[in-house]
């Protein structure tokens, strides 16, 4: 079996887990294919098993890899997007980060990790990924996103007009600092702090969140995502921000914007005790009142 290992880089804490991954996975005879990158980062810290490869680009991870293990955050995890693309590898993300919406594994799951790999003994999430079309290039190879596309104005200039369309059919035109359109499981991260709504992972649908809107009756709206949404977007600057995840481009105002579903998905793995009703009380503190027994 060979298993992808994928993260930004590490601290100086996070040597003894990475060190403990790497010898669970040889003791079980698994083969670690270790982000380039990373694996020169790490070893000189870092006792490798004796067959050990790397990859450093999406075409690097051919049909041998069968699953993929994020160590860091959820931005860690919302990264390996753009290296598994259609290729139906499954994720497991081990949480090095903070909140861990995605990364949901804790590092102190290392040994339950590699069992439930060896014996397929997991859940597999399918998510649903946004796909963007653009009259000029964007984003190379890989224009689409896990979590969020976002438009938003550059640096400090003035807020932006965003014309709105559903299926061609006009919206809203929203004057904000940005508007964000995220996928169920993209709805707990950016357009949560916004003020959006939380959406369950298999839900069918798209939300749509203005970004400091100048109206304040203009709120959330959740839209079927089979909808096609599209943009024209006015302003004082010629230039604005585009984002899909944790990637950015520059634009101007006279490239046309539209977002829809990916025909493919990706898959998340996760521990058969940990689901998304258990994240949600844990990650957003819920049930902490002492009042309420039932949270405990």
């Amino acid at each position: 079996m060979h298993v992808a290992l994928y993260s930004r880089g590490f601290v100086k804490e996070d040597l003894e887990d990475i060190q403990l991954l790497l010898d669970e996975l040889g003791r079980q005879e698994i083969i670690p294919v270790v982000y380039e990158p990373f694996f020169k980062e790490i070893r000189q810290h870092i006792r490798f098993p004796a067959q050990t490869d790397t990859f450093s680009k999406a075409e690097d991870l051919d049909g041998r890899i069968e699953f993929l293990v994020s160590l860091g955050g959820d931005g860690t995890l919302l990264d390996t997007v753009s290296f598994i693309r259609e290729k139906d590898i499954p994720v497991m993300g081990v949480n090095f980060g903070r909140l861990g919406f995605l990364a949901s594994i804790g590092r102190h799951e290392i040994h339950e990790v590699v069992n439930s790999l060896v014996s397929r003994n997991y859940v597999i999430d399918k998510r649903t990924l946004l796909h963007l079309d653009a009259s000029s290039p964007l984003f190379g190879e890989v224009p689409y996103a896990l979590n969020e596309f976002t438009i938003h104005k550059k640096d400090t200039s003035a807020m932006v007009k965003i014309h709105t369309y559903l299926n061609g059919e006009f919206l809203n035109t929203y004057w904000a600092d940005g508007l964000i359109v995220a996928t169920p499981t993209g709805s707990t991260g950016y357009s949560l702090s916004c003020g959006g709504p939380i959406v369950f992972p298999e839900a069918a649908n798209f939300v749509i969140t203005p970004v400091a809107p100048h109206n304040l009756n203009v709120r959330p709206i959740v839209v079927p995502d089979d909808n096609v949404i599209s943009f024209e977007v006015e302003g004082r600057s010629d230039q604005f921000i585009c984002t899909l995840d944790s990637r950015m481009e520059v634009i101007d105002n006279r490239v046309q914007l539209a977002v829809k579903k990916e025909d493919f998905s990706i898959n998340l793995l996760r521990l058969n005790e940990s689901n998304f009703l258990h994240r949600l009380r844990n990650k957003l503190l819920w049930g902490i009142d002492t009042r309420n027994n039932r949270g405990k």
